[in-house]
């Protein structure tokens, strides 16, 4: 077990000289993330239902809030767990990390996890992929079979940790500046683009652009992540991950439910049926006295909310039993499912809730109209500008350097390779908010014309 000593480090990107502060470095990512505009730009992109609503329903910026939150109990869970059980293993380091830090790892790498997703959901990032994907015939002899991979396959999780560490122009080394450790753990796809592959849980989708390719070699080094072939790419995930992900899992489950109530989708005795038929499969609850505390609660959004918090708590306290079951397997890297998976498939009632999800929430007019809507924005911005990026300076016609005049000089890369200059106009579109996208895709086609600030 002396792999615990080695599966974390202060190390971070860019600057590495070691500085005297009162927060333990760990601590800071998490400021780090905080104050980053990457993360505040989170507020105004859309979680599942359209932003802003008559309703105040989840952003991506208080859905990743609130999974941090959880992230940081399962860290302190975990880390209590991870010491109590391998005192013998650990050096002195591991043993304060464990019990004082693997909380802030897991806090961090949480609030950061979203931070790679474009304006309106997943359907931003289908737009980005398909963009290039109905275009091959013009554009994929420009790029190499793993650069035109990334392209197509545009994931938000490797756009996290191009956000995270890539140097924009004008700006300091290492993005963000954050560790190793806690970049590892928001590593739910450890690959290259062209070794995804359905089935592995590690290969479901891919990790890093080929632009970071040797950030997240030193990354993986630094943590020690295990290696799974080296061409391609690909590495077995690290045992923190697991953990980050069931945290998002949790949330965004539970939380859609309690969102869709407020918005009237679904009834109140349908939304209390489902989060207290979970709370009873988890076993982890005295469930008389949930059911006296039910008789109490009269208002109906607060009785949601209670049961909410009821149902987090469940399964906060499952995900640790099933880490703990899991704990050899997960150290190597061979879970090959996520923890609520595991629980879900011997729960009833947590299948119940992503099958109603699925059909009262998710395919929920409001829903589906928000993400054509989306799609067709990321598109037509990406078509936009890319035509004009990939030209050479002295091939750009007038209105193709008009239209590279709407790019921040951040996110222009002359003098380097095609797929450089493609992936700084993808940096732009895909750091966009929902209503900043919706305002710029209005203006250049003229829908909207005047001058605003």
């Amino acid at each position: 077990m002396n792999i615990l000593n080695q599966i974390f480090t202060n190390q971070r990107t860019g600057n590495h000289t070691p500085t005297v502060v009162s927060r333990t470095d760990f601590q800071r990512d998490f400021d780090r993330i905080i104050f980053s505009s990457a993360f505040r730009r989170l507020q105004n992109k859309t979680q599942v239902f359209p932003l802003p609503g008559s309703v105040f329903v989840h952003n991506r910026l208080t859905h990743s809030l609130e999974v941090s939150s959880v992230g940081r109990s399962l860290g302190s869970l975990a880390g209590e767990f991870i010491v109590q059980n391998f005192d013998k293993d650990l050096d002195e380091n591991s043993k304060i990390f464990y019990l004082h830090n693997l909380n802030n790892v897991i806090a961090a790498a949480c609030l950061c996890h979203d931070v790679g997703n474009p304006a309106f959901g997943h359907s931003g990032e289908d737009a980005i992929a398909s963009y290039f994907e109905k275009n091959e015939k013009d554009l994929k002899s420009k790029f190499s079979e793993k650069e035109w991979a990334d392209l197509v396959n545009f994931e938000g999780n490797a756009n996290a940790i191009r956000v995270l560490t890539h140097q924009q122009n004008g700006k300091d080394e290492g993005g963000t500046q954050l560790t190793f450790t806690t970049l590892a753990s928001i590593a739910k796809y450890p690959c290259e683009a062209i070794a995804k592959k359905k089935g592995y849980i590690n290969r479901k989708k891919f990790g890093f652009f080929q632009n970071e390719k040797s950030t997240f070699l030193e990354i993986a080094k630094a943590t020690n992540m295990i290696a799974e072939s080296d061409e391609p790419t690909i590495f077995k995930r690290h045992p923190f991950v697991w953990l980050v992900e069931a945290a998002d899992d949790i949330c965004y489950n539970i939380i859609d439910m309690e969102d869709a109530h407020r918005l009237g989708i679904i009834s109140t005795s349908d939304c209390e049926n489902l989060f207290y038929e979970v709370i009873k499969d988890a076993k982890t609850d005295d469930l008389q006295r949930v059911q006296n505390k039910l008789k109490i609660i009269s208002n109906a959004n607060e009785k949601i909310s209670y049961l909410r918090a009821k149902v987090i708590n469940a399964l906060i306290n499952k995900t640790l039993e099933i880490y703990k079951k899991n704990f050899n397997e997960i150290l190597q890297g061979n879970l090959n499912q996520g923890i609520i998976d595991v629980f879900k498939s011997e729960s009833k009632a947590l299948q119940e809730v992503e099958r109603f999800s699925i059909a009262k929430i998710y395919g929920h007019r409001s829903v589906v109209e928000i993400e054509n809507a989306g799609y067709n924005v990321m598109y037509e911005l990406l078509n936009h500008f890319i035509p004009p990026i990939i030209l050479e300076k002295e091939q750009r016609k007038s209105y193709d350097k008009k239209a590279l005049q709407l790019l921040p000089q951040q996110f222009i890369y002359e003098n380097v390779s095609v797929y450089d200059r493609v992936l700084g106009v993808i940096d732009f579109v895909s750091g966009m908010t929902d209503n900043f996208a919706t305002d710029l895709y209005r203006k250049i086609k003229g829908i909207d014309i005047g001058m605003t600030m």
